[in-house]
């Protein structure tokens, strides 16, 4: 190799090396958090700046009025500038999209990045707001801290509705245990040997320890221990139901 060749060579390395070197100097690369204040399922993702054809870090879904865990990563300069801003590609699944229109609904947001908090740039939190707003926040402080920079201060609120909608869920649960209770012993009384004969080829194929002390399917201690058994989880049932019941939102 010649050493003009050589030179050139060196030369490469140390110009790709000062331009990396530089760049970290400049740059951090930092954590990144969502967080969602509304009734929508929630994600999203950034490009990185120097590659645009590749995804530099996001979020995993994020539900309704929740937050999701740390990510990886958003790249800041070390030094605050106005006009710092951030290009996030979102999506959301509204419940009730318009007709015709896809479930999942994208977009891409040119948030500004505020004055970092201390002067120091921190994790990046993207918040989807309850007007589906998307704000962004340099922080090493949690919404619900003193100190946290952001527009709206502490954790998401469920709404009265999404409460209820979720509670509805629950409540249809635990009364479909009371119906289910009581369907087995109304067949128990109606049609002993059927639901005897069902309930014991069930246990025997799915749980055959517990058919031991029987001598069979005809044995009275069985149907005793159905009905027994039966009862406390109707009497179960019902207080779970209630229990529901009285913590309507």
């Amino acid at each position: 190799m010649s050493g003009n060749k050589r030179f050139l060579i060196v030369l490469a390395i140390i110009s790709t090396a000062v331009y990396f070197y530089s760049r970290e100097e400049k740059t951090v690369g930092v954590n990144l958090h969502g967080v969602n204040h509304t009734a929508e399922t929630f994600s999203f993702h950034l490009k990185d700046p120097e590659n645009p054809e590749r995804i530099s870090g996001g979020s995993g879904l994020i539900d309704p009025f929740g937050a999701g865990g740390i990510g990886c990563c958003a790249v800041l300069p070390r030094k605050w500038e106005p006009g710092l801003k951030l290009k996030i590609h979102a999506k959301h699944w509204p419940k009730r999209p318009p007709r015709g229109t896809s479930r999942q609904i994208k977009e891409v947001v040119e948030a500004e990045v505020p004055k970092y908090a201390d002067g120091e740039p921190g994790e990046i939190w993207v918040l989807r707001h309850s007007d589906g707003r998307i704000e962004v926040v340099s922080s090493d402080y949690e919404p619900d801290h003193p100190k946290w920079p952001g527009s709206v201060k502490g954790w998401p609120i469920p709404s009265i509705e999404y409460r209820r909608e979720r509670w509805e869920l629950y409540r249809r649960h635990e009364a479909h245990g009371v119906e289910l209770y009581q369907s087995l012993l109304r067949e128990l009384e109606d049609e002993p040997e059927r639901r005897v004969s069902e309930a014991w080829d069930y246990a025997k194929k799915n749980d055959p320890t517990s058919l031991t002390e029987f001598s069979g399917p005809n044995d009275p201690t069985y149907l005793t221990k159905l009905r027994t058994r039966y009862a406390a989880g109707l009497k179960h049932s019902k207080q779970r139901l209630q229990n529901v019941m009285e913590a309507k939102p």
